[in-house]
Parts: structure tokens; C-alpha cells; sequence
């Protein structure tokens, strides 16, 4: 596993804590008391994908690898979905607007950070397996179903674990979803563009990470 990583998103989540904290102190209310919660959740799917990229590196079996690549899926949502925390954001007489947008934003970029970096160890892990145009392909529509999940999370307010305690329910409603989309225009129009907005905000930092790879390994060239 990236320890490295792992010690750098610890003391940024923990940051994002101590913001909570201060804010609970000075006004004594737990209004956001849900928020660590939320970032506990993401912190789920960061640490399953740097399990399943350890075990592709040591060769586990094939089932395995499934099952820890299920239940990153299961929990992937999670990480992006902090960012529709914002919609708690208003005016409250006891604290300045600036602060609780400053804490938000601390732990909605808190949670984007561990999914997209659970996403770039899915990535590696893919492109042992399959061509660079498929793997693109397959990290599109992950960003889709994470795009669903995270509609899921926010209007039906279903939870990762209701794949488990409440399945027919849960999968009754998507498959109504799936087959009269025109009926749910939220759920066509928060998939839609959270999915443009995380493609398109990965592949921007693949972009970035590639091109400080290169230029680094120019300056060790010459």
C-alpha cells in the first residue's frame, strides 16, 4: 500500500476535523456532526482499492479480486458524494457564511481526493488487464454509475449497505428509474452532469500527473 498517501489524506481528513471541531465549540450546535460520517464512508472505497492493488500485485485469485472490486463499486459513491453536502450551506447567525463554506469545501475535497485516488489504483490495476482505450472506457462508465449512486444517495436517500438490507426494494426502484428515465428528470439531469463534471475532472488530474511524470523523468535524463 501507498503509506505515504495514506499518512497525507489522514492529516488532511484530520484537518477537516478540527474544523468541525472549532466550529462545535463555538457555537455548541452539531448541525454538521453527519459530515465525519460522510468522510468515513469514502475513506472506505480509498483503502479497498489499495487492498485490491496489493493483491494484483501479489497475485491473489481471481475471486477475491472480484469481490474487493465489488465492494469498492458498492462504495465508490460515497467519496464524490460529500460534495452535495454544499446543499446545507446558508446563512446562520452564529457562525460567518465564509466558515461553513470553508469547512464544506474541506470535506467534500477531502472525499473527492480519496475517490479519485481509489480510482487511479482501479486504474492501474485494470491496465494490467485490458488495452488503454478499454480501460478509458470502463473508467467512463464507472464515473456514470457513481453519477446514479450519488443520485441515489442524495433524493431516495438509499445507502451502500441497502444492496444488502433492502434489495428489493432498492433495486425495484432503479430498474423503474432504468426503464422510464423521461418519468425522473432529477435523476437523468444529476447523472448527467456529476458524470461530465468527474470525467472531466479526473482526466484533467491524469493530465496533470502525467505531464510532472514526464517532466521529471526528462530532468533525470539530462
Amino acid at each position: 500500500m501507498n503509506k505515504k498517501l495514506i499518512k497525507v489524506m489522514a492529516v488532511s481528513s484530520a484537518l477537516s476535523i478540527i474544523l468541525l471541531y472549532f466550529r462545535i465549540e463555538w457555537t455548541g450546535s452539531l448541525i454538521f456532526v453527519f459530515l465525519p460520517w460522510n468522510l468515513f464512508l469514502a475513506w472506505i472505497p480509498f483503502l479497498l482499492a489499495m487492498l485490491l492493488s496489493e493483491m494484483n500485485q501479489k497475485n491473489a485469485s481471481r475471486m477475491k479480486k472480484v469481490f474487493v472490486f465489488s465492494a469498492w463499486l458498492l462504495f465508490f459513491p460515497n467519496s464524490p458524494y460529500i460534495l452535495t453536502d454544499l446543499f446545507h450551506l446558508r446563512v446562520r447567525p452564529e457562525v460567518p457564511l465564509w466558515y461553513d463554506l470553508v469547512l464544506i469545501l474541506s470535506f467534500a475535497w477531502n472525499g473527492l481526493l480519496l475517490g479519485f485516488s481509489s480510482l487511479f489504483e482501479i486504474q492501474k490495476v485494470l491496465r494490467t488487464r485490458l488495452s488503454v482505450g478499454v480501460v478509458n472506457f470502463f473508467i467512463g462508465g464507472l464515473m456514470v454509475l457513481c453519477s446514479f449512486g450519488i443520485y441515489l444517495g442524495r433524493y431516495p436517500r438509499y445507502n451502500s449497505w441497502d444492496i444488502l438490507t433492502n434489495p428489493i426494494t432498492l433495486l425495484s426502484d432503479i430498474c423503474s428509474m432504468i426503464v422510464h428515465p423521461m418519468d425522473n428528470p432529477r435523476m437523468m439531469g444529476v447523472t448527467f452532469f456529476f458524470s461530465l463534471f468527474l470525467i472531466a475532472s479526473f482526466w484533467t488530474l491524469n493530465i496533470l500527473i502525467n505531464h510532472k511524470q514526464h517532466e521529471t523523468q526528462g530532468s533525470q535524463i539530462q
